[in-house]
């Protein structure tokens, strides 16, 4: 099992100070990754539903301060050396696909390589509308853009002729090192399993219950295996809370002690589970959660 963690972008401490010890801190103790989250400009009135809440509200204020994802990876790449750098998710209708590539490229090859896409189509119409981005149709336009990503990597001279995207013959440059970016489609709907399957090294769940996601994975394996790509080849990844207080719902947490939360951990891996993002719940702002990460690996990864 790989365990990634969520940095501290977001909220009054996101600052460098606190980006660089956190950072820092996950590349020593050794955890797979660290991922930042994507809002860009969050509107007062709201009447989009959140899809990973009962309630349908989204768990953060509206006026939470919030640093840029890529920017931030981009900073976050300069302070560390080995631990992979991720989107949980980015969402795709939010840019134009060139210029998101180009900032993915930049990152990669800064980051020598360590890049993740955690790629989705988003949910808040209101935000697409305060950016100028159509919300209509944004799972074929994110389908669309992965296409264009692939193209812009890989082709000596890449052009692209969509339904929603057009470019000429164009030269692109920096590739990614590894000649890709590693992508993991977020999302729990049927469009999302079928856009996981077709373009996924990884399906990326985010705060699914354990009978949710089992069903979710076994759907995703299937259409897989109807494209002629093997399953096998590609990772469920878990985004859920870490929380040692025992505040948050078990079935979107590890919560408790710590060989409660490695018989929760197992249980995940029975499920399909490779890599677990763990979301800190901790007092004590990110001093609190820098502890709570600092006690999860040593008492439980």
């Amino acid at each position: 099992m790989e365990f990634g963690v969520h940095l501290p972008h977001l909220g009054r401490q996101a600052d460098r100070e606190n980006l660089v010890r956190f950072a820092r801190e996950a590349d020593r103790l050794g955890f797979h990754s660290a991922w930042v989250s994507d809002h860009v400009a969050w509107p007062h009135e709201v009447e989009s539903r959140y899809p990973y809440t009962e309630n349908g509200d989204f768990p953060a204020p509206f006026n939470t301060p919030w640093l840029d994802p890529i920017g931030t990876l981009l900073f976050v790449a300069a302070c560390t050396e080995r631990i992979k750098l991720g989107t949980t998710v980015l969402i795709l209708g939010y840019r134009p696909p060139v210029q998101t590539a180009k900032l993915l490229a930049t990152l990669d090859v800064l980051a020598e390589g360590r890049t993740i896409l955690g790629a989705g189509v988003g949910w808040m119409r209101e935000e697409f509308e305060v950016l100028g981005m159509p919300f209509d149709h944004r799972g074929a336009r994110g389908d669309e853009q992965l296409e264009i990503f692939e193209r812009l990597f890989a082709d000596p001279m890449p052009s692209y002729s969509g339904k929603f995207y057009q470019f000429p013959e164009i030269a692109f440059s920096p590739k990614p090192p590894n000649g890709r970016i590693p992508v993991w489609v977020g999302g729990d709907t049927e469009p999302a399993f079928k856009r996981a399957a077709r373009f996924g090294d990884a399906l990326h769940a985010a705060f699914t219950p354990p009978e949710k996601l089992a069903i979710h994975w076994a759907r995703t394996r299937q259409l897989r295996e109807e494209l002629g790509r093997d399953p096998n080849e590609m990772l469920l990844s878990a985004r859920i809370y870490l929380d040692f207080d025992g505040n948050s719902d078990p079935k979107k947490a590890l919560v408790g002690t710590p060989a409660q939360m490695k018989e929760q951990v197992g249980a995940l891996a029975k499920l399909g589970a490779g890599h677990i993002l763990l979301d800190i719940v901790a007092r004590g702002g990110v001093q609190g959660r820098l502890e709570a990460m600092q006690r999860f690996a040593a008492e439980v990864m």
